[in-house]
């Protein structure tokens, strides 16, 4: 069994997963297509822990939520040892929630072009391509994704 738990991206567990990711992402890509955010003080953060059914910590998300509307999700991994079982799509649902109970209308993202697997997901969950947004330049490694959370900010888009 499966737990998608709210959790502090400052435990020893997060911070685990986040540094699995980084090493994955540093070997894809170069260092300036690399946005590796430190999410130790961000404010207005959203982080969640995936427990297996060891209650062991097997992947973690966050949504950055600024305050005007939007927010960023950051930091989606899973342990490659349990993908495959739909936890990214149940993460996502997490996360979107929680950002829409803040005020979000609109979700984001940063992605790159060499992991398929995270593109093929954020496409499944709603998620469209749309231009650089602040504070990423154009960048031809990376993709950037929206998805509408409210009907309001859809019609807008």
């Amino acid at each position: 069994m499966y737990r998608i738990i709210p959790a502090k991206v400052t435990q020893s567990e997060s911070q685990a997963l986040i540094a699995a990711l980084d090493a994955w992402q540093t070997e894809l890509y170069p260092a300036e297509s690399n946005h590796l955010t430190d999410l130790s003080d961000a404010q207005g953060l959203i982080f969640r822990l995936i427990r297996g059914p060891q209650d062991d910590a097997v992947g973690c998300g966050a949504v950055l939520v600024s305050g005007d509307g939007f927010g960023e999700i950051k930091r989606v991994y899973i342990d490659p040892r349990h993908r495959g079982q739909r936890l990214g799509e149940r993460l996502l649902a997490s996360l979107e929630q929680a950002a829409a109970a803040q005020g979000c209308h609109t979700l984001r993202l940063e992605t790159g072009i060499k992991q398929p697997a995270a593109i093929t997901l954020y496409r499944r969950c709603g998620y469209e391509l749309t231009d650089a947004f602040a504070p990423y330049q154009p960048d031809p490694l990376s993709l950037f994704m929206r998805k509408a959370l409210t009907r309001s900010a859809a019609a807008a888009q």
